[in-house]
């Protein structure tokens, strides 16, 4: 094997979120009289920490604390992510993975209790070692969790393999020393994606673990 240990971005990467996260955006939006995301557009815009996409899609924070659309998209996001649902190849390549003596594990920037709750939801909690989220809704950076992961659960990141759907998480693998694939079927587009100089596939399925 060339790894074994796969660290799994959540959001996009393995839930099926993108249309209740611009679902949820868009209620924000409206409510501030803000021109709507299309999802060609929020592909575009979308970035890490959060914070700077909801300036440059319009939200005034110099005069409305970010703490207060934040606390306003987790309520409406947290509500919808109940009916979403993970990518169609999920389940089967988790499987196999699993089976092929992998440890496997969840680095989030969703709050811990939530993604504890969503994974579990999903029916998939019994693949992974263990889940990493941070204690805020506030989306900033994974790459201390990703550190702190590394440390604890010993793992090699020469032998370490990221998945994720944003450059960020090419970022975060680079900061933890792993190798790192991202899959354009997430919150970001394609084009951006490569343009980070990372491995990007348009599905799981076309990732090479073995």
């Amino acid at each position: 094997m060339k790894f074994d240990s796969i660290i799994w971005d959540w959001n996009g990467t393995l839930l099926n979120d993108l249309e209740i996260a611009i679902d949820s955006i868009n209620h924000l939006l409206a409510d501030r009289n803000l021109t709507l995301l299309t999802v060609n557009q929020y592909l575009d815009v979308f970035t890490f920490p959060v914070r700077d996409y909801y300036e440059k899609i319009g939200f005034d924070l110099k005069n409305e604390p970010f703490e207060i659309p934040a606390f306003q998209f987790i309520t409406i996001y947290n509500k919808a992510v109940e009916t979403c649902g993970l990518h169609y190849e999920v389940i089967p390549l988790l499987s196999r993975l699993r089976d092929g003596g992998y440890r496997q594990f969840i680095l989030s920037a969703m709050e811990q209790e939530q993604l504890e709750k969503t994974v579990n939801d999903n029916g998939i909690d019994h693949f992974f070692e263990d889940l990493f989220g941070l204690d805020n809704h506030y989306a900033t950076s994974k790459v201390e969790n990703g550190k702190s992961l590394i440390r604890k659960r010993d793992l090699n990141p020469e032998r370490t393999l990221m998945v994720g759907d944003t450059i960020h998480d090419f970022e975060v693998a680079r900061a933890m020393g792993c190798n790192c694939v991202l899959v354009a079927k997430g919150h970001q587009s394609k084009e951006r994606l490569l343009s980070s100089g990372a491995e990007v596939v348009d599905s799981l399925e076309e990732i090479n673990f073995f």
